[in-house]
């Protein structure tokens, strides 16, 4: 009995992590915005090098030279709800999402935004070639957000 107890831990244990990631570290999201070729939760990948965020059968392109401003910032929270049940040492660790809002002049010339979660295996990469290409500076929501980032 006791071996199958043990058996049982390692096995919530494995099964936790995939259970409580959410967004891939190295997918994005559209949020919102005002985008309407895009749904809210969308969920794809983002190219940096020509930004592009490209979900299901939609892609949206956005040239560098229209970009008005860039802001990054973060959310941290605990992994509530079924963590107790499934691990009470989830409680103590926390998640953090990573948020890049964009704003934008469209092919109208009308002001746009638009807001994604990024996955934090992209957050460096993608800021660094945002700032670089576009020739914006990042606006920071805080100072954790700038340290995170790995901005100055």
């Amino acid at each position: 009995m006791r071996k199958l107890l043990c058996i049982l831990m390692v096995c919530l244990f494995a099964l936790e992590l995939p259970l409580y990631a959410g967004l891939g570290s190295d997918k994005a999201m559209y949020v919102g915005g005002t985008v309407s070729t895009l749904t809210e939760k969308s969920e794809g990948k983002i190219d940096a090098n020509a930004f592009t965020f490209e979900c299901k059968a939609v892609k949206l392109s956005i040239p560098y030279d229209r970009f008005s401003s860039i802001e990054y910032g973060q959310k941290a929270g605990r992994r509530v709800g079924m963590a107790v049940a499934i691990s009470p040492v989830l409680l103590f660790s926390k998640k953090r999402k990573h948020f890049v809002t964009i704003e934008f002049t469209d092919d109208a010339n009308k002001s746009q935004a638009a807001v994604f979660e990024i996955g934090k295996d992209l957050v460096r990469g993608t800021l660094a070639a945002l700032e670089a290409k576009t020739g914006k500076k990042i606006e920071y929501q805080d100072d954790e957000a700038r340290k995170s980032a790995g901005g100055k």
